[in-house]
């Protein structure tokens, strides 16, 4: 048995147009166009791990520079001398 969920999405005005354009022209159903797209997106694998940014400070949340303070700013990279 098929069982389908009807759903609402919020989509920008030219993306839906250009999605129904493209059903009409191809004699399919909008829906069958979006379902197409989806399942397209979810079957891509990520190809990198994310970025990990680096953090600055301790693990217990303390802050060892105040980024509000030119000087104190300058000073920690200034520390490691110059790159």
């Amino acid at each position: 048995m098929l069982i389908c969920m009807r759903t609402t999405i919020n989509l920008p005005d030219a993306l839906a147009e250009a999605a129904k354009a493209k059903a009409v022209a191809e004699g399919r159903t909008f829906t069958s166009v979006v379902e197409e797209g989806l399942r397209a997106v979810l079957a891509v694998e990520p190809t990198a791990a994310p970025i990990t940014l680096p953090s600055y400070g301790t693990l217990g949340g303390k802050v060892l520079v105040d980024l509000a303070d030119r000087d104190a700013l300058w000073a920690a990279l200034d520390a490691d001398g110059v790159r």
